[in-house]
């Protein structure tokens, strides 16, 4: 047993060695797995080391404890806005400004202190600053000072150290170099508002860059989102000091698009100065196409002032003045169209049989409706008279019968035809409609019937009847090219052109037409037609027109037997509303104009004279000269173009330098 017990164990002593070496392999595998895995490890640290430390170490230096990375929205620059001829009647100019990062200011009021000292910040601008601050936020770059020059800049760079989270920059500032001449078209821009945020639906992120500068007013405000652009980004590197050490990346935004307008700059230069001193709209229409080629309201205002920030006392001064220079007339204003409506009224009755061109009605002065006398602007009366001769002297009897034998009805729906009680789509602030009143309207407007003598009323363009100027130049367009023009003021948008729409024949006959056109021919060029005094002594130049007068206050019957008292003897705003209205030349027209002089008195004096300058001024394509006149005014003439002078502008200089930019 023994020796057994011995024999196995020498067995299994010899067998430990052998079990040994065969249980060694699979150690050694792993431990080679193991080592290979941790040189992989090893390996790709060192590469990733490799590549923080040497291939990336700029781009991580940067964002060590003493410097940091910001991202800032770049405002694009605004599209340009142009005239018919390629003029610039908006654009950009470079803008030098001091702008702060409160929280890098750490004591906001102390660097405000020494800039101050620097260059001028008001008390005012401080509080607006501040509150800015609260609204924005204290990372946000906000504009301290602007509108600053080169020596200013200069100075603010030198002692940046001492100014910490203030840094100077250029940027963009709206500019409309000729002022007022056209500020009622393309209106100005201002700073974004609580308003205007509100306002929007999804506010573009450029809105919220502090003092961004969006459309107020005008083309600027309607055609915002097309002018305005899209946002580009800037990352720079700021020290702790708040200093901007240098642009990591820059990506320009996307530009607005410019805009061209039909307007010609002459003419509408030449029109508000013809307007100056009167609260007076003028419109005027290429009756080929459609085209606005004037629109112009005065009073005006300088639309660079709201740029810039305007004042509480000026703005006050400009919301007070009676003759309201803020609004636009020539598209805002309803007035009553007097007798300017009454070529609409011929065309109804014509085309409703109830009047032809050989029937005479007698004006006695006045026409009467059950116990109600509505009286003629002719005292005596004019007696028997056709239609031609009505239009020419403007007999108020005559439109009063075929005004009743026609309906309201049947003259509403001329009126709409030619434009009347629409508002047009155009890139333009607070476009009145007008009114074109009905039976309809009426009862649901005041819940009583259409009477008769409203009808009456409204056959001289009174009552309840009212357009705008716009609509009245378009109402001459129609008549001269009897096709349904639709106003157009677009010419183009990003270099894409907007044609014009179609206009289809107002499927009038051509005798009506004819007629109406006979009567306006005979108002300026008739011996006894109402605006004979606005004629011009060139047939190439010969055009027609019609005069209006609409009342603003009720004349009573105490009055009338005493005597009507004389606008002139009137207080400004009790004096009537003064219209004219025009096409020409007389044979090929190519352009028609309405001017509407507020509380001007006479259509004949006030409006005639105005218009038939803006209209010789279109035809001819410069200042109309003296011998374009009859012999009898071109003194007077003379002497208003004399006056004029310094305010109209040197076109050709203006156009050559227009070719040379955009060559």
């Amino acid at each position: 047993m023994t020796r057994l017990f011995g024999n196995r164990a020498r067995r299994g002593a010899k067998a430990r060695p052998r079990e040994t070496r065969k249980a060694g392999t699979p150690v050694s595998r792993r431990a080679a797995l193991l080592l290979a895995a941790q040189g992989g490890v090893a390996a790709v640290l060192v590469m990733r080391l490799h590549r923080l430390q040497i291939e990336e170490a700029d781009r991580y230096r940067l964002l060590a404890d003493e410097n940091r990375i910001n991202i800032r929205l770049l405002p694009p620059p605004r599209g340009l806005i142009f005239d018919a001829n390629g003029i610039e009647v908006a654009g950009n100019v470079p803008n030098y400004r001091a702008v702060i990062v409160a929280e890098e200011a750490r004591d906001l009021d102390a660097v405000l202190d020494r800039l101050a000292r620097l260059v001028p910040i008001s008390t005012r601008e401080r509080a607006d600053l501040k509150r800015e601050i609260r609204r924005s936020g204290a990372f946000v770059p906000i504009a301290v000072a602007e509108n600053l020059d080169w020596e200013d800049v200069a100075r603010i760079s030198l002692n940046a150290p001492a100014l910490p989270g203030v840094s100077a920059e250029v940027g963009l500032l709206r500019h409309y170099p000729f002022g007022s001449d056209l500020v009622h078209v393309v209106g100005y821009v201002g700073p974004v508002s609580d308003y205007d945020l509100r306002r929007i639906e999804d506010p573009d992120p450029l809105l919220r860059i502090p003092r961004f500068q969006i459309g107020k007013y005008g083309l600027e405000r309607e055609m915002d989102p097309v002018l305005r652009g899209k946002a580009g980004f800037s990352r720079i590197e700021v020290n702790a000091a708040g200093r901007i050490m240098r642009e990591l990346e820059r990506k320009e935004g996307e530009p607005g698009k410019d805009v061209q307008l039909t307007i010609d700059l002459g003419l509408q230069n030449f029109a508000e100065a013809r307007m100056a001193g009167e609260s007076a709209a003028a419109v005027v229409i290429d009756t080929r196409s459609g085209d606005i080629r004037a629109l112009a309201s005065t009073p005006a205002f300088d639309p660079n002032l709201f740029v810039r920030g305007i004042s509480a006392t000026r703005y006050r001064a400009l919301l007070e003045d009676p003759y309201r220079p803020l609004t636009n007339k020539a598209v805002s204003g309803a007035y009553p169209p007097g007798s300017t409506f009454k070529m609409i009224v011929a065309l109804a009755a014509l085309e409703a049989g109830e009047i032809d061109a050989a029937e005479r009605i007698f004006c006695p002065g006045f026409y009467e409706v059950g116990n109600q006398r509505f009286h003629c602007w002719k005292r005596g009366g004019h007696g028997r008279l056709d239609l031609v001769g009505a239009i020419e002297q403007s007999c108020d009897v005559f439109f009063y019968e075929i005004a009743r034998r026609t309906g309201i009805e049947r003259i509403a729906a001329m009126a709409r035809r030619f434009g009347f009680g629409a508002a047009f789509d155009l890139p333009l602030s607070a476009i009145a409609d007008g009114l074109v009143p009905d039976k309809g309207w009426k009862q649901a407007r005041y819940g009583r019937p259409w009477q008769v003598g409203d009808t009456v009323n409204a056959g001289i363009g009174q009552g309840y009847v009212l357009a705008t100027p716009l609509q009245l130049a378009l109402m001459s367009a129609r008549l001269a090219s009897g096709r349904a023009l639709v106003p157009r003021l677009l010419m183009s948008v990003g270099g894409e052109v907007m044609q014009p729409a179609e206009a289809p024949p107002l499927e009038l006959p051509a005798g009506h037409l004819a007629l109406v056109r006979k009567g306006m021919f005979r108002v300026v060029n008739g011996r006894r037609g109402t605006a004979r005094r606005a004629r011009t002594v060139r047939e190439e130049y010969a055009f027609v027109g019609k005069t209006g007068t609409s009342q603003v206050r009720i004349i009573t019957r105490e009055e009338r037997a005493r005597g009507i008292t004389h606008n002139d003897d009137l207080p400004w705003e009790r004096r009537d509303h003064a219209l004219f209205v025009a096409f020409g030349p007389w044979r090929n027209p190519t352009h028609a104009v309405a001017v509407v002089v507020e509380h001007g008195g006479s259509g004949s004096k006030a409006a005639a004279p105005i218009a038939r300058d803006i209209l010789l001024r279109a035809l001819h394509g410069d200042t109309p000269p003296p011998e374009l006149y009859p012999a009898g005014l071109r003194e007077e003439v003379r002497s208003r173009l004399e006056a004029m002078a310094p305010h109209l502008l040197d076109l050709p200089a203006l156009r050559r330098a227009a070719r040379k930019k955009s060559a």
